[in-house]
């Protein structure tokens, strides 16, 4: 089977809606895409989150799929939002000094996308 990781490192909500739509894309064609927040993007979770944004809808679809991986430990606390990331049911992962390795992606054979 094909599998593909997303590593979003970017805040720009248009760039983090092409790693939605690719990952639901993936799913949808019997492939498999699955999503790290990383630095900055942390941020985009609390809002993104709400009933009022645009990729509210994308969103909670990629979430009851279970399309994403984590977000960084490291960066979610920094950036302030470690909270909301965890009361939104997303796992903070920090196997590699507070940061999510992407060595466990490549064992897997995973594609990797940075965006």
């Amino acid at each position: 089977m094909t599998k593909v990781v997303f590593f979003v490192f970017r805040s720009d909500p248009m760039c983090f809606a092409h790693a939605l739509l690719n990952a639901l894309d993936l799913e949808e064609s019997g492939m498999w895409g699955e999503i790290v927040f990383e630095g900055e993007a942390t941020k985009l979770i609390p809002e993104i989150s709400q009933p009022d944004h645009f990729l509210y809808p994308l969103y909670t679809q990629a979430k009851a799929r279970g399309i994403f991986y984590g977000a960084c430990q490291t960066c979610a606390t920094k950036m302030g939002v470690g909270d909301v990331v965890e009361s939104e049911n997303i796992p903070l992962v920090g196997d590699m000094s507070g940061h999510p390795p992407m060595s466990r992606f490549v064992k897997q054979d995973y594609s990797i996308i940075t965006m």
